[in-house]
């Protein structure tokens, strides 16, 4: 009988910690339900975007303020353009510029708003006009290579 009780604990314990692990690897993986309600869209056209993906976050000063919601290339003017979903909390100004940057060396790209100084602010559907593109690493590995021949 104690040995039945001692399984069935086990059990129970195995099945929680799987919960906690499933938990876990949807909120860190970013997987988990963005809700659009509360939100709204921003679009910002760049040269290149390097390894930037749908559901990177948004932030403005390291605080995530939304996420990336499609990626598509324009086919008229081969750019990509990004539609971005942000809270509602937040208004940026008209004059805000879009970069993307990476988390560390080698980490993810996600995109950093830096707000401007206009007081009319972007309502969804507005266009980020200012944007600064990826750098790519290999680039710029290249390009220290090729300048380091020439010398």
């Amino acid at each position: 009988m104690r040995n039945r009780f001692l399984e069935l604990w086990v059990g129970l314990f195995m099945i929680a910690g799987f919960l906690a692990l499933v938990y876990l690897a949807t909120h860190v993986s970013g997987l988990t339900h963005f809700s659009d309600d509360g939100s709204y869209r921003l679009t910002a056209e760049f040269d290149n975007i390097g390894a930037l993906k749908a559901r990177a976050p948004v932030r403005v000063a390291g605080v995530t303020i939304g996420r990336v919601e499609t990626i598509q290339l324009d086919e008229k003017n081969y750019r990509a353009v990004v539609k971005l979903l942000i809270d509602d909390g937040n208004k940026l100004p008209k004059d805000t510029a879009a970069h993307i940057l990476t988390e560390g060396i080698l980490g993810s790209n996600y995109i950093s708003l830096a707000p401007g100084f206009e007081e009319i602010a972007l309502v969804g559907g507005d266009v980020i006009a200012t944007t600064h593109s990826a750098m790519i690493l290999e680039n710029l590995i290249g390009q220290l290579l090729f300048k380091v021949k020439e010398k």
